[in-house]
């Protein structure tokens, strides 16, 4: 954790993939204050037509993506909207997704749902300033 998801219509070729994963990666880390290595990107191509939301109360269904973002518990939600706002920002530049049709939800855990072997075990729960 914190495990990145983006849910896509569409197909990318490998290189644009790695490179929003790193990008998502980097910005996380600057932006939550956390160590790069517990970061987990997931880009998942579902296919045309796989993702939709109605935009307008009468309107109909448009291909949208969606974000969900695995996180530690305890960011404000104004650090949480910068992330936000960037992710986007990564998803318009390379991936050239519409930012209205892109959507950010996120699920906050304890550090105890979150276990890296590779980083001694569980996460420590997270504090202003902590990696």
């Amino acid at each position: 954790m914190p495990y990145l998801q983006l849910d896509v219509n569409g197909h990318y070729p490998i290189e644009q993939k790695k490179l929003l994963a790193a990008k998502f990666s980097e910005t996380y880390a600057r932006i939550m204050s956390v160590d790069i290595r517990r970061i987990s990107v997931a880009i998942r191509e579902l296919g045309e037509g796989s993702v939709w939301r109605i935009p307008e109360a009468d309107g109909e269904p448009v291909a949208v993506s969606l974000m969900m973002l695995d996180i530690r518990r305890g960011r404000p939600p104004e650090l949480r909207m910068q992330l936000a706002e960037a992710l986007c920002a990564h998803c318009v530049e390379i991936l050239g997704l519409q930012q209205d049709r892109l959507n950010v939800e996120f699920t906050q855990h304890s550090g105890d749902e979150m276990y890296h072997p590779a980083l001694g075990g569980y996460s420590p729960e997270w504090e202003p300033g902590q990696s």
